[in-house]
């Protein structure tokens, strides 16, 4: 199940920067998703919300941006925003939306990012 990798690696980023900064809770987490990170949003979701139980980010709201796929097509030059053709989830093609082309090189969209955190630090009287 490639979800609980990839919510593990979350929740490992993110208690890590926790750490590191002395917090006490993690009360948001923005993760931005890329169309082609072969990621089930709902299972991700789910996933991450039985493994930040008993940690300081069990209340943080967590919310997920969905980065569409931009390429450059080695036929036209397009770049841009592709064409996705993901009836398959695991395998989807990803076409030129200038010339159908499938000779595209993908400059973004894959990755899973943790892009922002927000903690609760204790007071200091």
């Amino acid at each position: 199940m490639h979800e609980l990798s990839m919510a593990q690696g979350i929740i490992n980023a993110v208690l890590e920067t926790a750490e590191a900064n002395d917090a006490t809770e993690v009360n948001e987490v923005s993760v931005e998703v890329g169309r082609l990170a072969m990621i089930n949003p709902e299972q991700l979701e789910f996933i991450l919300g039985v493994l930040i139980e008993n940690t300081i980010m069990e209340d943080a709201e967590i919310t997920f941006e969905e980065i569409p796929a931009e390429i450059i097509c080695s036929d036209c030059n397009f770049k841009g925003e592709a064409i996705l053709d993901d009836s398959d989830h695991y395998a989807p093609l990803v076409k030129c939306p200038k010339c159908d082309s499938l000779g595209v090189e993908v400059l973004n969209g894959k990755d899973i990012v943790v892009k922002n955190i927000v903690i609760e630090k204790p007071d200091d009287n």
